[in-house]
């Protein structure tokens, strides 16, 4: 039945307007915290930025968008991100459409224009937002932003958002379906500086840095919550094939700071 549904327009229009309701209700009747309370006036100095986070907490992602940001997101070409597409586009973020995968399949999900767009909108003064995952193993940075970072000569700022009421789908990413009436903590890293003459080894510890803090954000926000602080793992861990270093997404991560690459001062 959803096969022959999801083909429709007019039900993925009415879908990704639904939920761009709901999660504006949501964002209205939680209590939000944010980390460094000041989060937004420290942003304001860095723009315009690479906003990233982890596959499945995403959604609530658009309400830190402020009216005078221009803003961006990296999504699937998937007929089922078309929901997801049209929810963002209804609260006021627009879309570049394209995803990271492995081998040969980057080309074909219009990783490289996608990735290529993403640049362009940043020299343009437009910020972006894409997730950090390797594609299907979530938790696990890859290295589609630190590459973006290291062309496009703007900091990465990683962030993480956590509710007090959720339920968690039985999906790859285990997304975060979030409930109204609760807290929600939003907890911003440090940031990653990529320099634009980065070598291979000096984006692989940039992703490592990002993943620490990645992790380390995540842990935070679901404390602030009242939840154990056990979120920041990784769900699936990469296994040294999976990933071939070069693609657009990196490698396993091992949790080590970073070298080359350095943080910004988001939280300074």
């Amino acid at each position: 039945m959803w096969r022959k549904l999801r083909r429709s327009q007019a039900v993925r229009t009415l879908l990704g307007r639904g939920m761009a309701s709901y999660l504006r209700f949501v964002w209205r009747s939680s209590r939000v915290v944010m980390e460094p309370a000041n989060l937004h006036e420290l942003a304001d100095q860095q723009l315009p930025m690479i906003l990233t986070f982890w596959h499945g907490q995403h959604f609530l992602t658009p309400f830190l968008v402020k009216p005078h940001h221009k803003a961006k997101v990296m999504i699937s070409r998937s007929r089922d991100a078309d929901v997801n597409a049209i929810a963002a586009e209804a609260l006021g973020i627009g879309t570049v459409r394209g995803s990271g995968a492995q081998g040969r399949n980057f080309h074909e999900k219009g990783g490289l224009n996608a990735t290529m767009e993403m640049i362009r909108n940043l020299r343009e003064g437009c910020n972006v937002a894409m997730t950090a995952d390797v594609p299907k193993i979530s938790r696990v940075a890859g290295l589609g932003v630190v590459t973006i970072a290291k062309h496009a000569g703007r900091p990465i700022f990683p962030v993480a958002i956590a509710t007090s009421r959720r339920i968690l789908a039985k999906s790859w990413d285990k997304a975060a379906i979030h409930l109204p009436f609760g807290r929600a903590a939003v907890v911003a890293g440090d940031g990653v500086w990529v320099p634009a003459d980065a070598d291979a080894e000096t984006l692989e510890a940039a992703r490592r840095e990002l993943q620490r803090q990645l992790e380390e954000i995540t842990a935070r926000a679901e404390t602030l919550v009242g939840r154990p602080s056990t979120a920041g793992a990784p769900i699936a861990t990469a296994k040294p094939g999976d990933v071939k270093p070069g693609k657009a997404d990196g490698a396993k991560a091992d949790g080590s700071k970073a070298g080359g690459a350095h943080t910004g001062k988001l939280n300074a």
